[in-house]
């Protein structure tokens, strides 16, 4: 929010007459979109959050003109749920319109967050800690979205794969270097029956968030019964948020460490 506090108090001191102020404040709106979307390009003033495109279902045109309005107004745009031809046509698209490569653009967790920005753009750090932890390497893809989402609003992140409920032993190295570290909230990602972030909320108390994935045989039911499980969960201190919603859970951990 600073940049509209600078705005405010130079109003206030008598340095911007009305009518500038109110041309400042005019970048901080929405940007519509050929009537597809409205881009809510001050929400990274407003929430410390850049615009996120939910990708899934939208075709590739209305696709590459939301971003290429988006990255006129901002010098970042984070897209979720990014299909393998959408990223094939993105990647041309850029090619094409920025031959000098002035922007960036990187795919996560197989397509399940991508970030497209400038080359010069990195984002501001807060001093969070974020620790996030994969049960197995299939919900690996979940956990990058929650990575890329922290680091993206400022927090340090570190990582843990592969140690769910199958080898329990193999948390507890890990969870104590985090512990160490000085994280302040935990992400938590599993699927089958869930049971990890109940395990790991039992032996600390460091606020948990759970995210269910969609990994698993018939009865998981594509992450229900995860979900369900964490719902359940036992010991205090265990947030839930929905079904394979990485971005989410990383989103809600950096706000919590913004406070």
């Amino acid at each position: 929010m600073s940049e509209l506090r600078d705005i405010l108090e130079k109003l206030t001191k008598g340095k911007y007459s009305l009518d500038e102020a109110e041309a400042k404040l005019r970048v901080f709106n929405i940007v519509e979109v050929a009537r597809l979307a409205k881009l809510d390009v001050c929400r990274d003033t407003r929430k410390g959050i850049p615009e996120v495109v939910y990708a899934q279902h939208k075709a590739i045109d209305d696709l590459l003109a939301i971003i290429e309005q988006g990255i006129q107004a901002k010098p970042i745009i984070i897209l979720s749920q990014l299909s393998p031809p959408q990223q094939k046509a993105l990647q041309d698209w850029l090619q094409e319109v920025d031959p000098d490569h002035n922007f960036i653009f990187e795919v996560y967790g197989d397509g399940a967050i991508a970030v497209i920005h400038a080359k010069d753009y990195a984002p501001k750090q807060t001093g969070g800690k974020i620790g996030i932890i994969a049960a197995g390497t299939s919900d690996r893809h979940v956990a990058e979205a929650a990575r890329v989402m922290a680091e993206q609003m400022g927090c340090q992140v570190y990582m843990a794969h592969d140690v769910g409920v199958a080898g329990v032993h193999r948390l507890f190295p890990e969870l104590a270097e985090m512990v160490d570290q000085g994280i302040d909230v935990l992400i938590v990602a599993a699927g089958m029956e869930g049971a990890l972030p109940s395990v790991i909320a039992g032996i600390t108390d460091i606020p948990i968030i759970a995210v269910p994935t969609s990994v698993g045989y018939g009865a998981s039911l594509k992450g229900l019964t995860a979900l369900l499980a964490m719902l359940n969960s036992c010991p205090g201190g265990v947030a839930v948020v929905n079904i394979d919603n990485g971005f989410g859970a990383g989103y809600m951990a950096s706000l919590i460490n913004h406070l």
